[in-house]
């Protein structure tokens, strides 16, 4: 077998349909739309229109909502910000506040602020300061000598 020799099986490539050329070929006139109402004309389109019964997207019962104003944070784990220090990105001897994650690279941007979480170690004599914090990354890295100083009260529906 050699290249010039390939071919798709028969059957898996067809022409498209071309409708609306003359009564001979089969779709000529109406081309295949059938005979007036609104779907035979041109600029129609009905998504979820179920022929004047309620549609489904307003038969299902909607639930929840969406705080219009909610505060977008970016996160960022303990392992994270013990590799940067071991990597040299960070200084960890001197304090890491939210505009030295930016501005070494470890973070790409701060939004609404910045919330430490507690996966991985900490490092030894981490003084960070913060918008938020979950209480087992603030016990983490009391645990390993440090300090965590939270900006922002974290409310009941932030956690």
């Amino acid at each position: 077998m050699k290249l010039n020799e390939l071919s798709d099986n028969p059957g898996a490539v067809t022409s498209r349909k071309r409708v609306g050329r003359g009564v001979g070929s089969g779709t000529g006139k109406t081309a295949g739309r059938g005979v007036k109402g609104q779907k035979s004309r041109s600029g129609v389109a009905i998504n979820g229109f179920e022929g004047g019964q309620m549609p489904i997207y307003m038969r299902t019962p909607k639930r929840g909502f969406t705080k219009p104003n909610a505060k977008k944070y970016t996160w960022i784990n303990l392992d994270r910000i013990s590799k940067a220090i071991e990597s040299g990105q960070l200084d960890g001897k001197a304090g890491i506040t939210e505009e030295t994650l930016v501005a070494s690279g470890v973070l790409r941007r701060s939004r609404d602020g910045v919330r430490l979480l507690a996966k991985g170690d900490a490092p030894k004599g981490l003084n960070i300061t913060v918008t938020g914090a979950s209480k087992s990354a603030i016990e983490a890295v009391k645990a390993a000598g440090g300090n965590v100083t939270v900006t922002a009260p974290v409310t009941a529906d932030e956690e």
